[in-house]
């Protein structure tokens, strides 16, 4: 007889870790390849976590006073021409409509009507700087028309060679905030604000750690004068950057015309700000919390915090058991957690229970409940958590009472843990020789070796080079490094402060 694997997810994240990703967001029920090559369809349990991020971003944007908009799906070329270091950047990306119109191609199928050939190609939306620039110049006529503080959560294309579910695909979901001000102060402040959010979201409600830091002149947003960043790290030790806030300087305003008068009657440029995140954040949340047994979820996003699943072998005990259920169902959706109702859903599914059991645990559900005669004439709840092995016991009206206890705990525990592993791989490194050794290579199917080295350096071919060959980037330099006198581990040269390198996705 074969031995029974010791997991729910085959391979497991020490075996092949880029696999065992693609088993967790398949066990969980999160997306599927779609028919379009590099495109997904994102599945209920996917998209519901998807809606739990939007809801609870959405509300920490509009408490900074932004609105939300909405633009088109289509660029036309020349308004990306404009901005050089912009197109530059996204022309590799770039998805272009020539054509309005089908025909039949005379062999049974269909070809682009030559005659309906658009007299500007347009462009699949890649971001939307430029389209939104063009319209915020209309809007922007005076000084008392700022600042401007718009958001839009859309799709967006960009034409992948090699895609992942969730962290690298063709079409992605996300927001894209962009705003319009009158002094470059105002600008800064507002790139850094939006910045804030995502790390407050990032750390408190996905449970991931993160670092903020300004992104280098090579890493920079097309177009950008300033990017700063987000960047976590993954199981596998890979840094993942879950976030973005552009200080875009006066460049978009100049390109596309944003100008105002001011108090004094005259017309100057504005300056603008752009900031975004994506569906990438969910396989963030997977390759920091999963397990080998399946995905564990930070219980602010979870789109179930309970899964109540009844146990009887006949009418009679259904009839007994159902009604405990129901009641305990209520018993705990009248409680808050994190400001809402506890989520609870009933699974009385006529599949075997272990099966339904390992549907939960693969889903992440951070409490599974099994309700059975005996636990009704004890007046108890039999309960496991998702962050923990091992069963729990407790009065009926103490776990009731006590779960939005037992959910903070289980988000406290998986920050904590995620956080536990990102101190044990990171290093400070001085030398070159170091650096080699740190990042050298390894089976990248497998979570093993390398980290976050935080390194003195100074941007230069000679340093592009060696991190092409290791396969590093640098992530950013920590808004929080204090200066440090140092010496650039790649040419010698003077170093006032330190970046973090990883290997990244």
């Amino acid at each position: 007889m074969a031995k029974q694997p010791q997991s729910a997810i085959s391979p497991t994240r020490a075996e092949n870790f880029p696999e065992w990703y693609q088993q967790v967001v398949k066990g969980a029920d999160l997306a599927e390849n779609s028919d379009v090559r590099g495109c997904m369809v994102i599945k209920p349990w996917g998209y519901a976590i998807w809606e739990n991020m939007q809801r609870r971003l959405d509300a920490m944007f509009k408490a900074t006073g932004h609105e939300n908009a909405y633009f088109p799906l289509f660029i036309p070329m020349s308004f990306l021409e404009k901005e050089a270091e912009h197109v530059e950047g996204f022309a590799k990306e770039c998805a272009v409509v020539t054509h309005h119109r089908l025909e039949p191609d005379g062999k049974g199928g269909l070809q682009p009507a030559p005659s309906a050939k658009l007299e500007e190609p347009l462009i699949v939306r890649p971001t939307s700087e430029t389209i939104i620039g063009a319209t915020f110049a209309r809007w922007v006529q005076s000084y008392r028309d700022l600042p401007i503080l718009i958001n839009q959560w859309a799709n967006v294309v960009r034409w992948e060679l090699r895609t992942r579910l969730f962290l690298r695909t063709t079409e992605f979901l996300w927001q894209e905030g962009h705003t319009v001000h009158a002094t470059e102060a105002e600008a800064r402040t507002e790139t850094m604000r939006m910045l804030d959010v995502y790390a407050d979201f990032a750390e408190h409600t996905m449970a991931m750690p993160v670092i903020k830091g300004e992104k280098t002149a090579g890493e920079r947003f097309p177009g950008a004068v300033s990017t700063y960043s987000i960047e976590a790290m993954m199981q596998d030790r890979k840094a993942l950057q879950a976030g973005t806030s552009h200080f875009l300087g006066q460049n978009f305003a100049k390109a596309q015309g944003i100008k105002y008068q001011d108090e004094n009657g005259q017309e100057v440029h504005a300056w603008t700000t752009s900031w975004g995140v994506s569906t990438r954040l969910i396989g963030g949340l997977v390759m920091t919390h999963a397990d080998d047994d399946g995905l564990a979820l930070p219980p602010k996003l979870a789109p179930s915090h309970i899964v109540i699943m009844p146990i009887y072998r006949n009418d009679e005990e259904k009839s007994q058991v159902m009604p405990y259920c129901a009641t305990l169902e209520r018993e705990l959706t009248s409680q808050l957690y994190a400001g809402e109702p506890v989520r609870v859903r009933i699974d009385n599914r006529d599949i075997r229970g272990g099966e339904k059991k390992w549907q939960w645990v693969k889903r992440g559900v951070p409490v599974r409940v099994e309700i059975g005669p005996r636990d009704i004439a004890g007046g108890k709840v039999s309960y496991n958590r998702r962050d923990s092995s091992g069963r729990f016991e407790a009065p009926r009206d103490l776990f009731a009472s006590h779960i939005s206890k037992t959910l903070e705990e289980i988000q406290h525990a998986l920050f904590q843990r995620a956080l536990q592993a990102r101190e044990a791989a990171t290093i400070r490194i001085d030398t070159l020789q170091d650096f080699e050794a740190y990042f050298a290579s390894k089976d990248e199917e497998r979570a093993e070796g390398g980290g976050l080295a935080y390194c003195h350096f100074v941007e230069s071919p000679e340093m592009d080079e060696k991190l092409k060959a290791l396969k590093v980037t640098v992530r950013c330099v920590p808004l929080n490094a204090a200066e440090e006198p140092g010496k650039c581990l790649f040419t010698g040269k003077p170093s006032q402060r330190r970046g973090v390198f990883a290997r990244a996705y």
